[in-house]
């Protein structure tokens, strides 16, 4: 399942911004997997914080063959000791643990988060042990699919506003220029803008100053 967008998302982005309709017309259609259920991606971002991508999904196949299914009973029927063996950290396993036992118990409601705007879904989930801002951003985008996240915290991002628009460095006062300019389509900008920090474009540059 990828990150659902068209033609209207498209078309305003490239209407909006020349820079970036090179960018689209040169790269093609971005495909962005997303996990839909929203107990499972963030159990997935708690694990997947500074480790690679590879040995999240280690830790996470490791997680569904040990309690066949994932959620807030299975992880509490576990424990903490049992989660570490898994080959998270100890402190990861507490904050999955504790999420699972709020959610066990209704402190957490997933529906409610669900249906929030950005900015209380943003709050709600970044109260979370183990859960910053950057990670509830990309909780909005990479489950919930809301169509206008942005996130300064983004290192890749920042780079990719370098590189197409040939920036040194991108202040907030800039990059707010840029998320004005692309809302209310921003997820779909930070697709592109990933990409390009991701090399899909070889020629392009990161303009930042070296430091010596």
């Amino acid at each position: 399942m990828f990150f659902e967008y068209g033609k209207m998302e498209i078309n305003y982005l490239r209407q909006k911004d020349k820079r970036l309709r090179e960018v689209i017309d040169r790269i093609g259609h971005v495909e962005r997997a997303v996990d839909a259920d929203l107990f499972s991606s963030v159990v997935h971002h708690i694990i997947g914080q500074q480790i690679s991508t590879k040995a999240q999904a280690t830790i996470w196949q490791r997680m569904q063959d040990a309690l066949g299914e994932v959620n807030a009973e299975t992880i509490l029927s576990a424990g903490v000791p049992a989660l570490q063996a898994l080959g998270m950290t100890f402190r990861k396993a507490e904050y999955i643990t504790d999420f699972a036992e709020r959610v066990h118990t209704g402190t957490f409601d997933l529906d409610a988060v669900e249906h929030m705007s950005d900015a209380d879904a943003i709050r709600e989930l970044s109260a979370l042990k183990g859960i910053g801002v950057w990670t509830a951003e990309m909780i909005l985008l990479f489950c919930l699919q809301r169509p206008d996240v942005f996130s300064y915290d983004d290192l890749a991002i920042q780079r990719g506003l370098r590189m197409v628009y040939h920036h040194r460095r991108i202040d907030r006062k800039l990059f707010e220029k840029y998320r004005r300019r692309f809302s209310p389509y921003c997820s779909v900008a930070s697709l592109y803008l990933w990409a390009v920090s991701g090399g899909a474009i070889p020629e392009m540059k990161d303009y930042k100053p070296k430091t010596r």
